[in-house]
């Protein structure tokens, strides 16, 4: 009987062990994000990146990188600390903000000009979530239209998408990141989901007198009938301009580039120049006036002093 319960006991650890393994490796999406900035940040690219950080249980934070032409490194970086995904913020002139998005090590990698950015301490909005929870990812329909769209859509599924069971996660799904395309540009929100119960009289009957439907709502946690589904923004908030799409990791041939992006140092540089172009204008116009004036005769328009004799000119000529 000892020999019999033996045999039995080795086949079901085997039997539980190849579930148990055939199970983990269905499950298995180790997605590790290296989330750091460049120098010369400002206060409100910080605060940014400390929100995304926070939405990333995934997520690793680093410290600034010092290079600006050698993001390269990057991928050793990210191979150091087990990293495939690199969300990088280089700042520059102080005032602007580029934002990569690149798959290590093989690519591609995605940039873009970040505009109107709001954090979540700037906001006030009412909304929260549970910190480490998983987010629901909505794509708007415009991702399918274009290839350069169906590339960026997997780059943020793969980085902002957390995996089950990842690193510091927690087992809960309680808000939305939405992603929407408008005017060439990507709207980037962020919405808590509440589930607000219903009054009495609302979970009654319907108008015409019939019972309740028996069917629960969508979309909910409990999906309950009595139950209402909400969505509240929290932040942050921010709009990405694609610029450029590289083949490889920090590297390799460009596949997508955006003829319609203006840099912003051209824009001021167009500024500078129309606002220079009124001052000439108007100096030009006033040498017009003086010329006009002498050839009628009137100079300045103003009688001329007769010069006394203390005068600093004539004693010290």
């Amino acid at each position: 009987m000892a020999a019999v319960y033996k045999s039995l006991s080795k086949g079901s650890s085997k039997e539980d062990k190849e579930a148990d393994s055939h199970a983990a490796a269905e499950r298995k999406n180790k997605q590790r994000v290296l989330v750091l900035s460049s120098r010369g940040v400002t206060y409100r690219h910080r605060h940014l990146l400390n929100d995304l950080a926070s939405m990333l249980p995934h997520g690793r934070k680093d410290a600034k990188f010092d290079s600006k032409s050698k993001l390269y490194q990057l991928n050793e970086l990210a191979e150091l600390y087990n990293c495939n995904n690199v969300l990088f913020f280089e700042a520059r002139k102080g005032k602007d903000l580029y934002m990569w998005f690149s798959k290590v090590p093989n690519g591609p990698t995605v940039k873009f000009f970040a505009q109107n950015l709001h954090t979540m301490e700037e906001l006030h909005f009412q909304g929260n979530c549970l910190k480490g929870s998983r987010p629901i990812l909505s794509f708007d329909g415009a991702f399918e239209s274009e290839p350069y769209l169906r590339v960026i859509k997997e780059v943020f599924m793969q980085i902002f998408g957390v995996p089950q069971g990842a690193r510091k996660s927690k087992p809960f799904i309680d808000h939305v990141m939405s992603f929407s395309v408008a005017d060439g540009k990507i709207w980037v929100r962020n919405y808590e989901i509440r589930e607000v119960e219903r009054a009495k009289g609302e979970a009654g009957n319907d108008d015409n007198g019939d019972e309740p439907d028996k069917k629960p709502s969508k979309g909910g946690p409990k999906g309950g009938k009595d139950t209402d589904i909400n969505l509240i923004e929290i932040g942050p908030r921010f709009v990405l301009t694609p610029i450029v799409i590289q083949e490889g990791a920090f590297g390799g041939p460009i596949i997508y580039e955006n003829k319609r992006f203006i840099s912003p140092n051209k824009i001021r540089a167009e500024l500078r120049k129309a606002k220079a172009g009124r001052h000439v204008a108007r100096m030009e116009q006033q040498r017009e006036s003086l010329a006009r004036r002498k050839q009628l005769g009137l100079d300045d328009g103003k009688p001329k002093k007769e010069p006394a004799g203390l005068d600093t000119r004539d004693l010290f000529a």
